[in-house]
């Protein structure tokens, strides 16, 4: 054994390593848009949650990420703590998926014309190929995610190969045999090995694969070997357990303990089973015997598949003990912690869940600013103490979902692999700032009832009068702002834009009118700057929803991004007939709403 058969060895790792990760990150990335919907479909039937815990982690390859992104979505709201446990169980199996295709490392030369393509030497250079031709290619949206799969699955097999080639050079080794040996002796030490590699690495595919490598040296045997791949189980869901946990509500936290208890309950099921099995006989020569990749893959299936289907219907009695282990925490004062909550790191790994918290928590905060506006509203007929209190204190709530998205979306957008996942995290950025202003606009006009009422002052009957027929505009407008974004609705965008053509016509009428009612008498002289503040802050509320409109028209219509300036010029030039008769007709009826007066 020279230092050269070593380097070749960590060389062939680190490409191994780095071929998986390539693969599940393209997976990962190339499923991201449907994996959401998918997981929501979970019903109560624990059943269907299995079969799709074990399809997704098939699809992704890491029973980490679903097992993580499942905790993301308990911690959402979106997904309960009992929907995710057959989840949780089913990842446990998928996650062999990865063995069983390492296993072709079984083909050898003397194997028929159709089997010799399945051969890793000849799949890893065809693999590259290919994954080279779709990434300089980009013929299609996720053309890049296919080609970083495809290329990720040739460096895999690639560095699979040098592995090999390594070991049968390390064969001859005394030291090497020895310590092989050793861990057929000492099934405790191999228990250890298992789980001490698959805890560093992260990832109990690729401690299964690094292990179907070693079997090239012909000296694993199956007792030496079963220590070793129970031992697994342990080391990567604690490294699992610990991501679920960092940050996290007790309900997502449960996720990772329900993983460590299902792990240790397949340990102690296996270790017994094997160990009887093996003292009346069963196991015959395979006790003693040299494995391969094929069997390994094989044992390993067998084993998750069988503590699945054994342990299953004892996933409530998993429920039951996370629950007394994870103590539930007080009920928050903030009703919008839930979504806050959503707004976990874990989803960068699948953008579009990522993508999908924003948009929650945004809508929210729409919301939030909308009801605080109609809120601010009703204190200029009749002003109260408890309602402008409360109009401050979900301000307050307002300013720290501007705060947490905000935050959340810098830290995702280096995640951002696909042209159009940017340009919706560009969509959610021009239109956070406009949501925490309208926000802002209810305090303005509180702050304006509550200025009425410590002078002891109030509007005409008139005044309010067509204060309320503003506010009936801009509740139109208002509808069709969030139209616009709940729905990404162009439609709903392009109705927003004569209504603030028209706001502006009646600002300028209501300013003209304020002023004949105080020459006249009518209206108290000491109101003044406070219905024209008023009228601003109006204004102020139709520019924003413009703003939220054209996001999404710049959204849907990116080719008009680097003009969206003029094209919404033009629009208000009067050369588009939709917008002509729509202003026209909200003109006419809002001045005559106010004529009627």
């Amino acid at each position: 054994m020279s230092p050269f058969d070593v380097l070749t060895l960590l060389g062939g790792l680190a490409m191994f390593l780095y071929g998986m990760r390539l693969m599940g990150d393209g997976l990962k990335q190339g499923s991201s848009g449907t994996l959401k919907k998918v997981m929501e479909k979970v019903t109560n039937n624990p059943f269907k949650a299995l079969l799709l815990g074990v399809t997704v982690t098939a699809v992704i390859q890491s029973s980490t990420a679903t097992i993580v992104i499942t905790s993301g979505l308990v911690a959402a709201g979106v997904l309960t703590l009992h929907q995710s446990l057959g989840i949780i169980i089913g990842a446990n199996v998928g996650t062999t998926v990865t063995g069983q295709i390492i296993r072709l490392l079984d083909i050898d030369s003397s194997a028929g014309a159709i089997l010799q393509i399945f051969r890793p030497s000849t799949l890893a250079p065809l693999a590259l190929v290919i994954g080279i031709i779709f990434i300089m290619g980009k013929s299609f949206r996720n053309s890049a995610a296919i080609g970083n799969i495809a290329i990720g699955f040739g460096i895999l097999f690639s560095g699979l190969m040098n592995m090999t080639g390594a070991v049968s050079a390390l064969t001859e080794s005394g030291l090497f045999e020895r310590l092989l040996t050793g861990l057929g002796k000492n099934p405790f030490l191999g228990y250890l090995t298992g789980a001490g590699v698959a805890f560093i690495l992260q990832s109990s595919s690729a401690t299964i694969g690094i292990l179907q490598a070693f079997s090239a040296s012909g000296l694993l045997t199956f007792k030496a070997v079963y220590p070793v791949i129970v031992g697994i189980y342990l080391g990567d869901c604690v490294t699992t357990a610990i991501v679920c946990s960092i940050g996290q509500k007790a309900e997502a936290r449960r996720i990772g303990v329900v993983n460590i208890l299902f792990n240790l309950s397949e340990t102690v099921l296996v270790l017994t089973v094997v160990s009887i099995l093996h003292r009346m006989g069963f196991l015959g020569e395979l006790w003693g015997s040299a494995v391969n990749s094929g069997i390994i893959a094989n044992t390993n299936t067998v084993f998750n598949l069988c503590c699945a289907i054994t342990l299953f219907p004892f996933i409530g009695v998993y429920e039951k003990l996370s629950r007394k282990i994870v103590k539930d925490e007080p009920v928050p004062d903030n009703p919008y912690k839930e979504k806050m909550d959503g707004l976990n790191p874990a989803f960068f790994l699948t953008p579009a869940l990522a993508l999908n918290s924003c948009y929650d928590l945004l809508l929210a905060q729409f919301n939030a600013s909308r009801e605080n506006v109609r809120a601010s509203f009703t204190l200029l007929d009749h002003y109260d103490e408890k309602i402008k209190a409360e109009i401050d204190a979900e301000e307050d709530n307002i300013d720290l979902l501007t705060d947490q998205v905000s935050k959340y979306m810098v830290s995702l957008l280096p995640h951002l692999r696909e042209t159009y996942q940017v340009a919706i995290l560009d969509e959610y950025y021009k239109v956070v700032t406009d949501f925490e202003r309208l926000g802002d606009t209810a305090v303005y006009i509180a702050d304006e009832a509550k200025h009425l009422a410590e002078m002891e002052v109030e509007f005409s009957d008139t005044a309010k009068a067509e204060i309320r027929v503003m506010w009936e505009l801009l509740e139109q407008t208002l509808t069709y702002a969030e139209m616009a974004f709940r729905n990404r609705d162009v439609n709903a965008a392009y109705h927003i834009e004569p209504l603030v053509d028209v706001t502006d016509s009646l600002t300028g009428k209501l300013k003209a009118n304020h002023l004949n009612r105080m020459v006249s008498g009518q209206c108290n002289v000491y109101t003044d700057p406070n219905f024209m503040n008023l009228l601003t802050y109006m204004k102020r509320i139709a520019d924003l929803c413009a703003n939220i409109g054209e996001a999404t028209v710049v959204r849907v219509n990116p080719e008009i991004a680097n003009q969206e300036h003029n094209y919404f010029s033009q629009l208000r030039s009067g050369r588009n007939e939709n917008f002509n008769r729509e202003y026209e007709e909200a003109y006419n009826k809002y001045f005559d709403m106010i004529k009627s007066l």
